[in-house]
């Protein structure tokens, strides 16, 4: 990607996980929310995985959910933080786990190794995200499965908000302190651009309830999720413009509990590499049956359940 401006220091990415990894187990229940769901998807799967990529794999976790979905006999992890690896743990049960610490923005391995890749909210700090689904796509085999999630525009709304209008109202500009995600659009775009087949993207929206923002705030450390984008501010913020951003949170937000939510928007995405045994489209102008005629016999037909003509 020589000629991307970068969004993300990924340096910086590195070292918020790597100071996340002694306590991370304390701090991941959002990681392992989103990666039970993203497993449950091999349920609905009937073929086996014998080679698997965990990637951006934190502490190797995801191996722990799998519970002998797919057939995996060899999960791989991968992750930038070399303290995260480390953490990762063999078991007495379940696939042979390797771990190699690589970034997911050049991925070191041949094409044509894997039988699926799990991705587990790792993707939306990928600077060339178009790039790496390209280099996973390349790292599948033919036929081989592609399972993600990742953050979407929603998350953090609220407090992408407050911390915007205090840092305004104070200080008389802001400063990006959320991430950029993208939208489900972007991300079914870009698997279809990365030469994906049966593309599919979809969405949930997981809110979680906090006494207040510090609370928020504390997690999205613990989790080595904090701000690492290239054009961020250098200088902390004001403890005062930090106080207003708290009040505003809880005055926009706050419930009538007195909590406040903090919404996480996941995107999953699921596709195939290209194989010739997968249901291919027609061809333009091959269809044998007109549209039109079919709506005109469906018109007829309600025209006559109308008049009580239809059968019982």
């Amino acid at each position: 990607m020589p000629d991307m401006v970068p969004i993300f220091d990924r340096d910086l990415v590195r070292r918020r996980r790597e100071r996340a990894a002694g306590a991370f187990d304390r701090y991941d229940f959002l990681f392992r929310e989103v990666g039970e769901r993203l497993v449950d998807r091999l349920d609905d799967v009937t073929r086996v995985f014998p080679l698997a990529l965990d990637l951006s794999c934190r502490g190797g976790g995801l191996a722990d959910l799998l519970g002998g979905r797919g057939g995996i006999r060899t999960l791989v992890h991968c992750d930038l933080s070399e303290a995260m690896v480390r953490g990762v743990k063999t078991a007495a049960s379940g696939p042979e786990r390797l771990a190699l610490v690589a970034d997911e923005e050049w991925l070191p391995f041949a094409p044509g190794r894997f039988d699926l890749i799990l991705s587990n909210l790792g993707l939306h700090w990928i600077n060339d995200l178009p790039g790496v689904l390209v280099q996973a796509r390349r790292a599948l085999k033919p036929d081989g499965l592609f399972l993600a999630t990742l953050f979407g525009a929603g998350t953090l709304a609220e407090l992408r908000s407050a911390l915007a209008d205090a840092e305004i109202a104070a200080e008389g500009g802001m400063s990006p302190r959320v991430s950029p995600f993208p939208d489900l659009r972007d991300a079914a775009h870009l698997l279809q651009r990365a030469g994906f087949a049966l593309p599919v993207a979809d969405v949930d929206v997981i809110t979680v309830r906090y006494a207040d923002a510090f609370g928020v705030m504390r997690d999205l450390r613990g989790m080595g999720e904090t701000n690492a984008m290239v054009e961020r501010r250098r200088t902390f913020l004001r403890r005062s413009t930090l106080m207003a951003a708290a009040a505003g949170y809880h005055e926009r937000f706050g419930g009538a509990d007195g909590r406040i939510p903090a919404t996480f928007q996941v995107i999953t995405l699921t596709a195939w590499a290209p194989h010739e045994s997968q249901p291919q489209p027609l061809r333009p102008g091959s269809a044998t049956a007109s549209l039109s005629d079919a709506l005109a016999d469906d018109r007829a037909d309600d025209r006559a359940d109308d008049r009580g003509e239809g059968t019982p």
